[in-house]
């Protein structure tokens, strides 16, 4: 097989996972968007490996082993950023990645005010 043929599947794929990063709102869908950009990167990797391996008679297969250490590194992150969205939708009721703020934000106070940390009270009552 061609290398044309899986370097422009991985490019679509990857330009399809770029698309749901930057446009969707949904933190499970940005997470489901990082790991088609991953497994794009993972089918560029296998896809070069067998294709330089073929030149240089080469039987490392080192494409194929950071292959391995990128779905370990996609399935972490996965399981980690998923117990992320989980906590923060218990805690707000939302996963909509425009309305979430910084969790150490008090519920009351405006975070465009530079005054909103509380330092106005602070001085008030000095």
């Amino acid at each position: 097989m061609h290398l044309a043929y899986p370097a422009v599947l991985a490019a679509l794929l990857f330009c399809t996972g770029l698309y749901g990063v930057l446009a969707r709102r949904n933190a499970i869908l940005v997470l489901m968007s990082v790991e088609l950009m991953l497994n794009a990167v993972n089918l560029n990797l296998v896809a070069f490996d067998v294709w330089l391996g073929r030149a240089a008679k080469d039987t490392l297969h080192s494409g194929q082993a950071l292959t391995l250490f990128t779905i370990a590194i996609a399935a972490a992150e996965i399981g980690i950023g998923l117990a992320i969205v989980l906590a923060v939708y218990r805690d707000r009721g939302t996963a909509d990645i425009d309305r979430l703020r910084d969790t150490a934000e008090t519920p009351g106070a405006d975070p465009d005010h530079p005054d909103a940390s509380g330092t106005e009270k602070a001085e008030a009552t000095a």
